[in-house]
């Protein structure tokens, strides 16, 4: 049994306790939050305790620990996490800018400890075949990869201005799945975008539309669409064309029903959102973590792949800014 301290009763905790707290190989054993009420919830629902930042990373029966907490929170726990000798898995980004990201990366390998970053879309069953059929040259040499992510609705103003803003917070999945299908770095980022689905976003500080187009040494190409409003669900697609073909994989449904009739063909409709979207990608990457921290060799999204990602995310800023593409080093 892994023995686990969770930082962060929001959204994106609850669902990784509760994943956790169902996991054979798991035992989350304290909930660590600012906000007491939501941190004794969360707490009674796993059979854990509330505790303090201090006490938790104290304790020598926590093992790992899971980082959900504010963005802004992340790098102070990750180097007091790694200073106490815990295993890490923290939620993207790694960091709001990248000097701090690279404190808390200076910790890690000080310590010697893990630090898995939480990337789920490589852990989606849908796209992880995508990469197997890239892999086993199904497509031949890959030449270009386009993304499209697109949430059902536009976050509250309160989260974007401490969200880092659209590339940090919701491309930055989209910057890694790139690198991931590329299997090669971008040298160069375009970006361009707008204010189309919210005025607040952009009394902000943000756009709620973008298009980045990435572009490796060899000339391999990335297109990525990102939308904060979606009229039909949640929509989640890569397409990987190549010298001999192409793989893509779509949105998902409840079911594969359809029906037809005299108007035609009907399907349900996409998933709502993230949560039922990436279910099994949140699960799966937990459990992939805990192989990790208990000896697996298996490949995770880690603190160089973070940093690589919220670098790419800064240099998409700077494009949007200056309105001409930016060089990658």
């Amino acid at each position: 049994m892994v023995g686990i301290a969770v930082f962060g009763a929001g959204r994106i905790g609850r669902i990784h306790a509760k994943n956790l707290h169902q996991h054979v190989d798991a035992d989350v054993l304290c909930i660590v939050d600012v906000d007491a009420d939501a941190a004794k919830e969360l707490a009674s629902a796993c059979n854990a305790v509330v505790a303090s930042v201090g006490d938790a990373l104290a304790d020598p029966q926590v093992d790992a620990v899971v980082i959900a907490s504010a963005t802004d929170t992340h790098t102070d726990l990750i180097r007091s996490a790694a200073a106490a000798g815990k295993a890490i898995f923290c939620e993207k980004p790694l960091a709001l800018d990248i000097d701090r990201a690279i404190e808390g990366l200076a910790t890690v390998t000080e310590h010697g400890v893990l630090l898995c970053i939480g990337f789920n879309r490589r852990h989606d069953p849908s796209f992880r075949r995508l990469k197997q059929e890239i892999d086993a040259g199904t497509v031949g040499a890959v030449e270009f990869v386009g993304i499209t992510s697109r949430d059902p609705s536009p976050p509250p103003p309160e989260y974007v201005r401490r969200s880092g803003g659209i590339f940090r917070d919701m491309m930055i999945h989209d910057f890694d799945m790139a690198r991931w299908l590329l299997a090669e770095e971008p040298v160069e980022i375009y970006t361009t975008g707008s204010v189309l689905v919210d005025p607040a976003i952009g009394d902000a500080g943000d756009i709620d539309s973008a298009v980045a187009v990435l572009k490796t040494a060899s000339g391999k190409l990335c297109q990525i669409s990102n939308s904060r409003r979606c009229s039909y669900g949640y929509d989640q697609r890569i397409e990987v064309f190549g010298s001999l073909g192409m793989v893509q994989a779509g949105n998902r449904s409840a079911t594969e029903v359809e029906t037809a009739g005299s108007s035609g063909f009907l399907r349900e409709p996409i998933l709502p959102f993230f949560l039922e979207r990436y279910a099994d990608a949140y699960r799966d990457q937990l459990d992939r973590f805990l192989r990790v921290v208990a000896g697996a060799e298996i490949d995770l999204p880690d603190g160089t792949d973070g940093l690589r990602a919220l670098e790419i995310a800064e240099a998409a800023q700077r494009s949007l800014e200056s309105g001409a593409p930016v060089t990658l080093v």
